[in-house]
């Protein structure tokens, strides 16, 4: 266990209160989080969570979690994911697990989202980690085009888009929802807000891995300690 990443998730976990309900995210360190969680409602702690992926949930289980469906709350006061990157305006990349449409609809529905990161995720400026896009098979060459033109024309000089592969080479990856993603290889979004603003306007695209305007509160886990980084609101 990395000790960066379990610093970054105990410190978010100071953010849970009893009573709450969570969105819990995807991937490494929010997998810290969930066993870290797992712990405290061993203890007393009443909280019920919202799964962002099968993963996620399998997890959630192993730690003794209780876990609810989407549709069955009516409100998630707390969402607790990680991230491919992070810039100085709290936007991030995110979909690196494949999970992001179901991570974006949690995230968005969430009162609050605490992201948490080690260093090496925190950038000056978004797209040296491909930019993941989750696309409807149907048609998924026609979208990729319209994909590369959006990147394009809102300044991604580079805009290399590849289909992701499953890990044991036996073909497209297939996302929790039955869809593919485009991984495109930007190096630079200079303007994450437009590019985020035309890829959604693809009637092919089923969601961008760019989180703009979600995350509140970041923390970055170090050797000995995490930074809590909360975003100004005006």
């Amino acid at each position: 266990m990395s000790v960066v990443k379990e610093n970054a998730a105990m410190a978010a976990l100071e953010f849970v209160e009893s009573g709450m309900t969570l969105g819990l995210g995807s991937g490494s360190t929010a997998e810290i989080f969930i066993e870290a969680l797992g712990d405290r409602v061993a203890g007393g702690m009443k909280i019920v969570g919202v799964p962002t992926s099968k993963r996620t949930a399998e997890c959630a289980i192993e730690a003794g979690v209780p876990l609810a469906e989407p549709d069955k709350v009516d409100r998630i006061n707390l969402t607790i994911d990680g991230a491919d990157e992070v810039d100085p305006a709290f936007n991030l990349i995110k979909g690196g697990g494949a999970c992001l449409l179901r991570e974006k609809i949690i995230a968005h529905a969430s009162d609050r989202m605490i992201v948490i990161v080690d260093g090496t995720k925190m950038v000056e400026m978004l797209g040296a980690f491909p930019l993941p896009i989750e696309v409807d098979p149907f048609g998924m060459a026609l979208t990729a085009e319209q994909v590369f033109d959006a990147l394009k024309t809102t300044g991604c000089e580079e805009a290399q888009t590849v289909l992701r592969q499953m890990k044991d080479g036996s073909g497209p990856l297939i996302t929790d929802g039955g869809n593919y993603i485009l991984d495109s290889k930007c190096r630079k979004i200079p303007n994450p807000a437009d590019t985020a603003l035309a890829l959604s306007q693809i009637p092919g695209v089923m969601e961008h891995g760019l989180f703009i305007d979600l995350a509140d509160v970041i923390v970055v886990g170090e050797a000995d300690h995490a930074r809590v980084i909360e975003l100004a609101r005006d």
